[in-house]
């Protein structure tokens, strides 16, 4: 860990933002960056510029978590977050302090950041972390958790990234004013309103959370009447795609599930939002696309179907691409390739009412495999199985595009 090198760092970061925010080309009204968002990002710079000298000091992070009762969703996504490395190192050189936050105690941050420094100790001084003090810290902010029965990994990802969000929020004090007044027939290109769509959010909420998980969605509406498109954009951390069915059996492909997420869908009067150049309700297709694209991918491979009366869960094999995930033909039309590569995966087996989740997770020396306290050695051609629920994928800076 940096030692007085740390003070150093921020003060030379602080110094640097001061200048660039006071010359003419970075005026304040006028910047499209918040800030915060500019001082973060130095301080990343320097920080990789003073580790070179005085690198972070890790252990080989494969250490388990021990369950503290059915608490196998929360290890593996822990397991998957700690092997998000800008969340690592950001959490691991507890940099949330020296950043502005909300004047509550970033309690359940600093107990994340304890467990990640064990799963990452440099001694490797435990095989087993225990996570009490981290769970129960999240239970009192979210007590739907609470208790001993089974949880669902994806809800309890969304539910931790949220408080976590919170609780480093460097715009705390700014409030959502309830739904904005939608300009009519403004005629905007649309990467100028995502832009300013996504301004808006960034001026509301701006943490590492927003920097490595969060992308923009674009819904956009074409009225069968009076052919009018409108487009909405909305913030999206993680992206829940469906499964095709399949009466062979045979498995589906991680590209067959996004072109469902992002085929057209026919809308009728009664499901459909009103047109705004008609003013009334008609029929009209919807189709989603990927308007910003974020650092992380997280994908939810929605394996369980809730009907009337009951929960299903698929158990359909869906291959995907270990590396180089191109989603650029899911986003603007000019965007181009835009890969990502897979660095870890939470599984779930068994059925709705008898699961347990683990999770694979990639590091240096290659694929690991954690079971709760176990952690083995896994082989790349092991990962592909109908288990597979949650993706973590990592964007590329890699520009040549294949589909796998």
């Amino acid at each position: 860990m940096p030692g007085s090198s740390g003070v150093s760092v921020e003060g030379s970061c602080k110094a640097l933002c001061r200048t660039l925010v006071s010359q003419k080309g970075l005026q304040r009204e006028t910047a499209d960056i918040s800030q915060s968002v500019l001082y973060t990002s130095l301080m990343g710079l320097l920080l990789v510029t003073d580790n070179e000298k005085d690198p972070l000091a890790l252990g080989s992070g494969r250490v388990g978590l021990r369950n503290i009762g059915n608490t196998c969703f929360l290890n593996a996504v822990v397991q998957c977050l700690s092997h998000t490395r800008a969340l690592r190192n950001y959490s691991l050189l507890k940099s949330y302090k020296h950043e502005k936050f909300s004047k509550e105690d970033a309690k359940l941050m600093e107990a994340f950041s304890q467990v990640l420094s064990g799963l990452w100790d440099v001694n490797d001084g435990d095989t087993v972390v225990n996570p009490r003090k981290f769970y129960s810290i999240f239970k009192d902010a979210v007590p739907y958790f609470s208790g001993y029965s089974q949880q669902d990994a994806q809800e309890f990802l969304r539910f931790l990234l949220d408080k976590l969000h919170t609780e480093i929020n460097r715009r705390p004090n700014v409030r959502k004013t309830g739904k904005e007044p939608e300009q009519k027939y403004a005629r905007f290109r649309i990467a100028e309103e995502a832009a300013a769509m996504w301004k808006k959010h960034l001026e509301r909420d701006d943490s590492i959370i927003v920097e490595l998980f969060s992308g923009q969605l674009r819904s956009s509406l074409h009225c069968s009447v009076c052919s009018h498109y409108s487009n909405t954009f909305d913030v999206f951390c993680d992206l829940s795609l469906p499964i095709p069915k399949r009466s062979s059996g045979r498995e589906v492909t991680l590209w067959e599930c996004l072109d469902l997420f992002s085929q057209e869908e026919k809308l009728d009067k009664e499901n459909s939002p009103m047109c705004e150049r008609c003013n009334r309700h008609t029929e009209c297709t919807k189709r989603l696309s990927i308007q910003r694209f974020p650092q992380v991918l997280v994908i939810h491979l929605n394996r369980f179907t809730t009907s009337r009366w009951s929960i299903s869960k698929s158990t359909m094999l869906v291959s995907f691409p270990i590396t180089h995930l191109d989603l650029g033909p899911y986003g603007p039309a000019d965007c181009g390739p835009v890969l990502y590569d897979l660095y870890a995966i939470c599984n779930h087996a068994g059925t709705v009412n008898m699961g347990h989740y683990t999770a694979c997770c990639l590091d240096e020396n290659g694929w690991c495999f954690y079971n709760d306290s176990s952690v083995t050695a896994l082989s790349e051609n092991q990962l592909q199985t109908n288990q597979a629920y949650v993706l973590f994928y990592q964007r590329s800076s890699s520009t040549s595009a294949t589909r796998k």
